[in-house]
């Protein structure tokens, strides 16, 4: 099998949890792959995700490495699994990599929280507040582009609306509730939208007010995936440069505090829905 001319985000976990299981067993590349009758080269290939791994071979290294859990693995192997081609694809050349990724993180997630302070949650945006959103970009997108990054991410809402839809916590802070994106009534609409959404069964919507004033990850923006296991559970960050994934044990603890301040600081799903109500009325 050809190397990958470039692994996606969950390619590359594949490959670091792999690494991660070798490094815990104390051995090096050279010798994981004595162990496993491949050279060091390919096992470096195929931790940075560049080269694909059966679910045999991936139970085969869990095993060689002396690993013992099994609901873990077996996770592993079905997020190896999660392979061909999905509707993001079609967006692979004219959308950066990152929004994919982003796409195949929701996709196979089994919940989903989100904390924002300056906008509203990617899930939620109707089509005229997210075109507002993607004129902003700078260096500008040209009116083709941003028609391009609007469906992809109306199509990214599909995972609210599906048979089986998962758990989705949304926590918003009240200023990107009353920042004004366009006229009125693009801004009504929005809110409006996030209201019908929050009377979903499955979507929880939480309000950080003003009052609420300081707070540990106030500055932050965050987006938690979990994996069918919590060793699999993924953050992504929003930067300029793009979407920023993160996996490591200590980053994953760091921002599951985050987000267990966010909830303890924003008020209950009825008053959340009471304060948005009362955004909308005075627009």
């Amino acid at each position: 099998m050809p190397p990958r001319a470039a692994a996606t985000v969950r390619q590359q976990r594949i490959g670091a949890e792999l690494r991660k299981l070798r490094e815990r067993a104390g051995m090096t590349a050279r010798e994981a792959g004595e162990l496993l009758s491949v050279n060091a080269a390919r096992i470096s290939s195929i931790e940075a995700g560049r080269f694909g791994v059966s679910a045999d071979r991936i139970r085969m290294f869990a095993h060689s490495y002396g690993s013992s859990d099994e609901p873990y693995i077996e996770a592993l192997v079905a997020t190896a699994a999660g392979r061909g081609r999905s509707w993001w694809d079609e967006y692979r050349e004219t959308l950066p990599s990152g929004l994919l990724d982003l796409s195949e993180l929701e996709h196979h997630a089994t919940t989903i929280s989100t904390a924002q302070i300056a906008h509203i949650p990617g899930l939620f945006q109707t089509v005229d507040y997210a075109r507002l959103v993607f004129r902003q970009s700078i260096p500008k997108l040209s009116p083709p582009e941003i028609e391009y990054r609007v469906t992809h991410r109306i199509k990214r809402q599909g995972i609210l609306f599906a048979d089986n839809p998962i758990p989705y916590t949304a926590i918003i802070h009240e200023a990107a509730l009353r920042m004004r994106f366009g006229s009125r009534d693009v801004t009504r609409e929005q809110l409006e939208h996030i209201v019908e959404m929050s009377e979903r069964e499955h979507v929880t919507v939480l309000v950080i007010p003003y009052e609420a004033g300081v707070f540990p990850g106030a500055g932050q923006t965050v987006l938690y995936a979990e994996g069918p296991v919590p060793q699999l559970d993924t953050v992504q960050l929003d930067a300029e440069h793009g979407s920023v994934f993160l996996h490591a044990d200590l980053q994953l603890e760091k921002y599951r505090t985050f987000m267990t301040h966010f909830r303890a600081v924003a008020l209950k799903e009825a008053e959340s829905r009471t304060l948005i109500q009362a955004i909308i009325d005075n627009l």
